[in-house]
């Protein structure tokens, strides 16, 4: 018999070893993970920060739809009245609206920034914060949704396809028009979301790559970055990235293209994640760091909000992308996030990875915020 526990005892020391290595390994991975209720005051933070120092309000355009996003998810997590409020207010100022004309013979797709652009995405993601403002009114005040559906519909009346000719136009329309399906029942909204899609799709979608060009003018090779690589943008991908998530919340599952978007999907978020930084982030060209050196906020928190929904929501294997999700937050919590609350090393309003040279910690932006935001809630998520 004690022959027998000599011989286990080596056993017995490796087991222990292997349980003691294992500890560390959790405490050295833990080290930088929050509690949800970390995570929700970290939320209300940088929120709070945000809606102090910009007390007032401007038009819809995208920029600051897309803020408006991340404090729609925002007030989700937290139930703050005041964030709600404060949509309803920009909303309000904005009459419901995205670009203002009512001659419809003059609303045109192609990029400006003037009220008779009514067609242009960019004035249209304000949509989906109306609608989510419309689906919490008791009183469902259709007043919040009548100039989306206006639009809307208008929209999908014409023979045009080609609405989304710009990547970042998936995030700023798609959630719309499945928003409205759900509140509609109407399937045109879903017919005509994936014949946008596929032009989109075959326009800026490189299968090689896994990943979308920007638009038509950076596609290889008639563009390249200074070494001759493809050039992938971070922020333009991240708009794709967070899209998806976004139309598959409402999209039913019996929709004869929901096995596409996730395919697509799935294969970003593979892509994506062979490009990531050591730092936590993404690079502005993604393939080619030399292009555009340094942190950036903007595409990482969308990498990173589309990383934790996908795995939230059993779309994504949690194992695969845990490196990927924690790496990304400490680069959110660690170097984004400033202490005051501000976001920082945001990347300016542009269209391309080497379009400005200084992106630092005092560099902000409201869409940036809203993207933090969208980030931060899908992590409460994860933790609970």
């Amino acid at each position: 018999m004690k022959r027998k526990l000599y011989l286990l005892l080596p056993f017995f020391f490796i087991y222990a070893s292997c349980i003691g290595n294992a500890n560390k390994i959790n405490e050295s991975t833990s080290d930088n993970i929050m509690t949800e209720t970390e995570v929700v005051e970290l939320i209300k933070k940088v929120n709070s920060h945000w809606q102090s120092t910009h007390p007032g309000h401007e038009n819809s355009f995208w920029h600051r739809a897309a803020y408006h996003t991340g404090n729609m998810v925002a007030y989700e997590v937290t139930g703050i009245e005041e964030y709600k409020a404060y949509s309803e207010a920009w909303s309000e100022i904005n009459e419901w609206k995205g670009a203002k004309s009512d001659n419809k013979p003059e609303w045109k797709y192609s990029y400006g920034e003037t009220d008779e652009y009514v067609l242009f995405g960019d004035f249209q993601t304000c949509f989906q914060v109306y609608i989510d403002l419309y689906n919490l009114d008791e009183g469902k005040d259709e007043t919040k949704i009548a100039r989306a559906k206006e639009v809307m519909k208008y929209q999908m009346s014409t023979p045009h396809v080609d609405y989304w000719w710009w990547a970042d136009g998936l995030y700023m329309v798609m959630p719309v028009m499945t928003r409205l399906y759900k509140i509609t029942g109407d399937r045109q909204y879903l017919d005509k979301l994936y014949e946008y899609f596929a032009y989109a799709r075959d326009l800026m979608y490189d299968k090689e790559s896994s990943l979308f060009y920007r638009d038509a003018k950076y596609i290889y090779p008639k563009h390249k970055t200074n070494k001759g690589l493809k050039d992938f943008w971070a922020r333009g991908n991240g708009w794709v990235f967070a899209a998806i998530p976004r139309v598959l919340a409402d999209l039913p599952e019996d929709n004869p293209h929901r096995s596409e978007y996730i395919q697509i999907y799935q294969d970003m978020a593979k892509a994506i994640a062979d490009c990531q930084q050591e730092e936590g982030f993404w690079s502005r060209s993604m393939l080619d760091l030399e292009q555009a050196p340094g942190a950036e906020t903007s595409g990482t928190a969308f990498f990173a909000y589309g990383f934790l929904w996908g795995v939230n929501n059993n779309i994504l294997d949690k194992d695969t992308y845990k490196p990927v999700i924690d790496k990304s937050w400490k680069y959110l919590t660690e170097t984004a996030l400033q202490p005051d609350g501000s976001i920082g090393y945001v990347q300016p309003i542009g269209e391309r990875a080497d379009q400005h040279k200084n992106v630092g910690p005092d560099t902000t932006a409201d869409f940036g915020v809203g993207a933090f935001l969208l980030a931060a809630t899908e992590m409460a998520k994860y933790l609970k």
